[in-house]
């Protein structure tokens, strides 16, 4: 979901549900560099001590996550690296590192695109990776040629997929080579639409169904699930952007179509953000309630992330408060994660029930006592501001 989720009392919840997660490289530093430049992508470089205890936290609750291993095996070339033994030590020689974990975001170039100490949850660790690919942008080095007349079609083609990392619009470029061409069925231009194909609502992507089973033996068929999916989510988030619903239905339908394994899911999630965006509060609850039974169910971080966004939303109706409390409970019952606990006693709070709350939070702190002692401590004040 593309909805940003509010989870109070100084915690971001970590999505549990585990799936593939992060595919970390299996090589030495320069081999994942010759292999982020043979994709063009970024290094993720996880720069851990065997000792830290929030890297030890990252490794178990965010690194398997299902979104993050999504996300980051598909735009970064993602790397572990112990700094107190082999490569590591290598590695530190070039990019000091001075508290764990440090994580770096690195150009195949080797130019650090970010830098960032301390562990992350799943929401933040995600943003952190958006960040850094938003910061890199390659268009440029294609635009003079490109203006000047080149129309090369290896440079169109790297121009356009340059342009789709950077999030700028391509398609009128891609149309434009497109047009130019009488065979479209070669392995290049198969590969050009695939690339091309950045949103649903667009003659490309109908290109892209057109010739889906010709792409799939050069992209794999899974590749070209995900950039139906992308284009797809693309076309919804501009449908949220400009309140314009039809736009929203046609992707919807577009994802049924052609992707219907993951459809309902895609639609139960998107309509979350398209009557957030409307500031519909009834049917924003309605949506969150759909993806709560269909999707969240058995996921008590999901649930608790539901509840904080609802509270974030609208949090001045009561009616939404209380819906809040009703996720955030669901979920604080259904685990033993403290921060789940922690969440439940800031709704609450929140709602006016300050013994309830107090209860909750003295709940969490006994449940954060394995977690070490700075989760403790940050319990502990917590609880002292409650009791002010």
């Amino acid at each position: 979901m593309k909805f940003s989720f509010l989870v109070f009392a100084l915690f971001a919840c970590a999505v549990g549900v585990r799936a593939e997660g992060i595919r970390f490289f299996e090589g030495s530093w320069e081999e994942a560099l010759a292999e982020a430049k043979r994709l063009d992508r970024v290094i993720f470089v996880d720069a851990y001590a065997v000792w830290c205890g929030p890297c030890k936290k990252m490794a178990a609750d965010v690194f398997p996550n299902d979104k993050v291993g999504e996300f980051y095996n598909k735009n970064f070339v993602n790397l572990k690296l112990d700094m107190e033994r082999g490569e590591g030590l290598k590695f530190r020689e070039k990019y000091p590192v001075s508290a764990f974990p440090t994580l770096f975001y690195i150009d195949f170039t080797g130019e650090i695109v970010q830098q960032v100490r301390g562990a992350q949850q799943v929401e933040g660790f995600l943003e952190l990776g958006k960040k850094a690919l938003s910061q890199i942008d390659r268009s440029q080095q294609y635009v003079t040629a490109y203006e000047n007349g080149d129309r090369d079609p290896e440079l169109v083609f790297n121009y356009v997929r340059a342009l789709n990392k950077a999030g700028k619009p391509s398609l009128k470029i891609a149309n434009d080579y497109l047009r130019t061409q009488k065979d479209l069925s070669t392995p290049f231009n198969l590969r050009f639409i695939f690339e091309a194909a950045a949103e649903a609502d667009s003659r490309i992507f109908d290109l892209l169904i057109q010739h889906r089973k010709a792409i799939e033996p050069l992209e794999s068929a899974q590749a070209v699930k995900d950039r139906i999916r992308e284009a797809c989510e693309a076309t919804a988030q501009k449908a949220v952007e400009f309140r314009n619903r039809s736009l929203f239905d046609e992707a919807v339908a577009k994802m049924k179509k052609n992707y219907p394994e993951k459809a309902a899911a895609f639609q139960l999630s998107m309509e979350m953000d398209y009557w957030s965006a409307m500031g519909d509060m009834d049917k924003y609850i309605a949506a969150c309630n759909n993806y709560a039974k269909k999707e969240a169910a058995k996921d008590p971080n999901a649930l608790s992330q539901l509840g904080s966004s609802i509270a974030k939303q609208f949090g001045h109706e009561p009616k939404a408060l209380q819906a809040a409390e009703t996720f955030v409970k669901s979920a604080a019952d259904k685990s033993t994660d403290y921060k789940l606990h922690l969440n439940y006693a800031a709704i609450l709070h929140r709602n006016g029930k300050k013994d309830k709350a107090l209860a909750a939070a003295r709940k969490a702190l006994e449940l954060a006592k394995p977690a070490g002692d700075q989760a403790v401590r940050s319990v502990e004040y917590y609880i002292q501001q409650l009791n002010k």
